[in-house]
């Protein structure tokens, strides 16, 4: 089987298991790249080329989370051809190829840092935008594919169609959020449009926002108040201050939409006041249980 076809019965199979346009076009896209710089057949591909491509990657810079992603393509679409195509190969990427990843802390906004970057907010949309952001937890994609019929403000709640994973959940608005949303609905003049957010001028005036569009407005206000903060800065920040309220684990997880809840324990290491106050509460205990027996120690001595 050439390398062509068996690429295009991939992309057929991974449309067959509803992968996301998004990740199908990232799969076809890594594989072109790999196709292109091998210079053997699909079936002499071994564990050793993998490596001189894993070299390649890492002679361009690449970072060892885009590295990873890469293998994990590979090793997905060897499966494939072996499973699907009956073909007899061993898969060539091995388990233990992929590259230690670092994991920073994720970073969130300081209560004072969140109150400048609000107060700079310029108009309706973009105040309801980033308060949804800020207080709903919602990803860039979520927010620019929110539509009007997923809105319950009644309830103050929101229904997220397609998530990460084409997950869909619920989650819900607090006042201020709800507050700053109605404002902007009662302003918003498009109809037919089922998108809620829309571009405010220029060309595409009265179309729906992308996310690279959303994504300038955050740099535009960055840049303004000098406050360090991207649109996943604002869902980290949610999830820090959701855990410093003492909500549960997994009720942050549910409206983050993680998958996984080691995922939302990260939030635990950056800012737990929980974890702050026991260990005070604790050590001042320690500190009082010394000094008794010291003194108990020089009356003894006495």
């Amino acid at each position: 089987m050439s390398f062509t076809d068996a690429i295009i019965n991939y992309r057929r199979y991974l449309k067959r298991r509803n992968y996301s346009p998004h990740t199908v076009k990232n799969y076809m896209n890594i594989l072109k790249h790999f196709v292109l710089w091998l210079d053997v057949s699909l079936e002499k591909v071994c564990s050793k080329k993998i490596l001189e491509y894993i070299e390649w990657q890492l002679d361009k810079q690449l970072l060892p989370k885009t590295i990873n992603c890469h293998l994990n393509c590979i090793r997905c679409f060897y499966g494939y051809l072996g499973d699907e195509e009956g073909l007899r190969l061993q898969n060539p990427v091995k388990t233990g190829y992929c590259l230690r990843v670092p994991k920073p802390l994720p970073r969130h906004l300081k209560d004072e840092e969140t109150d400048i970057f609000l107060k700079a907010m310029e108009g309706w949309r973009d105040k309801a935008m980033f308060m949804l952001m800020l207080r709903c937890g919602l990803r860039v994609e979520e927010l620019s594919c929110l539509t009007l019929d997923a809105i319950d403000l009644l309830r103050q709640r929101l229904h997220i169609k397609s998530g990460k994973g084409g997950k869909g959940r619920i989650v819900y608005m607090s006042h201020d959020a709800a507050e700053a949303f109605s404002n902007y609905l009662k302003r918003r003049h498009a109809k037919g449009i089922k998108k809620v957010f829309l571009v405010e001028k220029g060309r595409c005036r009265g179309k729906p926002i992308s996310v690279r569009g959303i994504q300038k407005r955050v740099e535009y206000y960055a840049r303004k108040t000098g406050v360090k903060v991207s649109c996943h800065t604002l869902r980290h920040t949610m999830a820090t201050q959701l855990l410093n309220a003492e909500a549960g684990l997994s009720t942050i997880q549910d409206l983050l939409g993680h998958g996984s809840i080691i995922t939302t324990q990260r939030y635990c290491k950056i800012s737990n006041l929980k974890v702050q106050r026991d260990y005070f509460t604790a050590i001042e205990k320690v500190a009082r249980r010394q000094t008794e027996i010291t003194v108990l120690e020089k009356g003894i001595e006495n």
